[in-house]
């Protein structure tokens, strides 16, 4: 495969959603990862706290108290289906006070029957999940709050 054939290919990705292509011709291959940046969002505390409550959550159910600090926000970075756990009866990947590492994944995101990992963008704690499993999430929203600084 020639340097012209790799320009033209990494060429139509740009132009498209797709994130990741594997190809093998010739007993070459050849894998391209195109990472979308959302960049860091911090939100204040007051939007969080109207989001909350405009959200129905169950009785009795309480997220513990995050004092004020910048806390990085990950988007959602497609339209879908907010999923915490790899199945109904798995785990969560991650929960509240969690530990989470740079390219760990914190849940997926299930679009037009694809299952999208989303995976941490930085080291940190998972300070709030802001999201109910199951529940669908459109573009950009915020999914989880992860306190940098833990």
């Amino acid at each position: 495969m020639e340097n012209e054939d790799l320009k033209e290919l990494i060429g139509l990705l740009k132009d498209t959603d797709i994130t990741e292509i594997q190809l093998e011709k010739e007993g070459v291959k050849i894998k391209i990862k195109r990472e979308k940046y959302f960049g860091h969002h911090d939100m204040p505390q007051q939007v969080m706290v109207e989001r909350k409550a405009a959200r129905e959550e169950p009785q009795g159910v309480q997220a513990p108290a995050v004092p004020d600090k910048k806390l990085f926000t990950v988007p959602s970075p497609i339209v879908g289906t907010f999923y915490r756990s790899p199945s109904p009866e798995a785990q969560p990947f991650v929960d509240i006070g969690t530990r989470v590492r740079k390219g760990q994944v914190l849940c997926i995101l299930e679009a037009m029957k694809l299952m999208n990992e989303i995976e941490s963008d930085v080291d940190g704690v998972v300070a709030r999940i802001l999201v109910e499993n199951a529940h669908p999430v459109e573009y950009g929203e915020p999914l989880f709050l992860i306190d940098t600084e833990a």
